[in-house]
């Protein structure tokens, strides 16, 4: 058997609260984690929109049934989630959802934006939005990953020159669940590796985005 690619085009749909406009302080792009939607994740960040501040949120290009054909069959819950990327095909995953992020971000920021942009990913986005950095395509100011951590497979040393003078965070719940002592040290490790110092805030809650966290980002 013999495995081919195959370039042809693609419709992708993005939410985005608030507008662009002379008014507007900030632009944010925030990348959602696993299984969640566009369209529920950018309600998290209402309190922002009341500010000013014009927020977009991309949704991973695989959807799926958050529950199986049997469980789904019990209880009548049809919800769908959204994914970045998975172990299957990851490569191409990425690369086409690199594109897509760089499509939304030159339709919406382009080349002629002045106000500053902040990038966020969530959980599965943490890696996501690293890796679409990396790609280096972008124009921003503030990174902050929340609730989750680099990836491993990103060019560290283009990476680096790109964070040098950019504002790095790191945000997560004191009670998040996935946030335990491996995956800390393992931030640790890649954080020395990339030769940065990001800034660390710690928020009491869950494996959530926190609407007073968020406000001190204003």
């Amino acid at each position: 058997m013999a495995q081919h690619d195959l370039q042809f085009q693609f419709k992708a749909r993005y939410c985005k609260l608030g507008k662009l406009d002379a008014s507007t302080k900030q632009l944010w792009f925030v990348i959602h984690g696993y299984g969640q939607l566009a369209e529920y994740f950018i309600r998290k960040f209402k309190i922002l929109e009341d500010q000013n501040i014009c927020v977009i949120a991309p949704e991973g290009l695989s959807h799926f049934y958050l529950e199986d054909v049997a469980s789904r069959a019990q209880s009548g819950n049809n919800r769908v989630g959204a994914s970045w990327m998975t172990k299957e095909n990851r490569l191409m995953d990425i690369e086409n959802y690199v594109e897509y992020l760089n499509s939304i971000y030159q339709k919406e920021a382009g080349s002629t934006i002045s106000i500053p942009i902040t990038i966020l990913g969530f959980s599965q986005g943490a890696a996501t939005v690293s890796r679409w950095i990396s790609a280096g395509k972008i124009n921003f100011q503030r990174l902050i990953l929340w609730a989750g951590i680099f990836p491993p497979d990103i060019d560290f040393n283009t990476t680096q020159g790109i964070l040098k003078d950019k504002e790095t965070y790191m945000v997560y719940g004191k009670n998040d669940p996935f946030i335990n002592d491996a995956p800390i040290s393992e931030m640790k490790m890649l954080i020395s590796q990339l030769g940065i110092s990001p800034v660390t805030k710690v928020f009491e809650g869950k494996h959530d985005i926190d609407s007073q966290m968020l406000l001190t980002f204003v």
